[in-house]
């Protein structure tokens, strides 16, 4: 497959199984997975044709591992602007981690801490290049260091996702380093 069908297909998923489910009528269960034939068949129903073939080259090729196939069901990583409960169980985080934005933000990150705006959590990323790439798709990148361990003693409960992102509710401003 190549790779603009490959970016096509990917999008598809993420529209549809993190925010827009009804659009191609599918009903995701509660902890965000639907059978793999059901979203086949309704990809192409409406008029999106993507095989079995397609779908686990995706799911297995992507370098972020946005999606998970699991008996005979595939759902999103995190990222859900729709209600799903991940049911991931909360975890102590590294000592450190790192958020992505852009300088336009960086003012109401102060003042406000980090929100999850139209998504459920705070992505949070293991790694200062992950922060960067996320920060960089959508302009000039500024990285932002979360105190994890010093939130996880005050009791804010981290969750890690399939792919390594770390989810959390709100991230006070207390706990954000920023860069001078």
């Amino acid at each position: 497959m190549d790779e603009r069908r490959t970016v096509r297909v990917s999008k598809y998923l993420a529209k549809h199984l993190r925010h827009q489910p009804e659009r191609i009528g599918v009903t995701l269960d509660a902890q965000g997975w639907v059978e793999v034939e059901v979203l086949l068949a309704a990809a192409a129903a409406h008029g999106f044709v993507v095989s079995r073939e397609e779908l686990e080259q995706v799911v297995e090729g992507n370098d972020k591992r946005r999606y998970v196939i699991e008996d005979g069901r595939i759902r999103a990583s995190q990222g859900h602007s729709v209600r799903v409960d991940l049911d991931l169980p909360v975890a102590e985080p590294p000592a450190v981690l790192f958020h992505g934005t852009v300088s336009r933000s960086v003012g109401v990150i102060k003042a406000e801490g980090l929100r999850p705006m139209s998504r459920h959590h705070v992505h949070l990323s293991p790694d200062r290049d992950t922060a960067t790439r996320v920060g960089a798709r959508r302009g000039v990148p500024v990285v932002l260091v979360v105190d994890a361990a010093g939130m996880y003693a005050a009791g804010h409960g981290f969750r890690c996702s399939a792919n390594g992102v770390w989810l959390v509710d709100h991230v006070p401003p207390g706990y954000l380093r920023f860069p001078r």
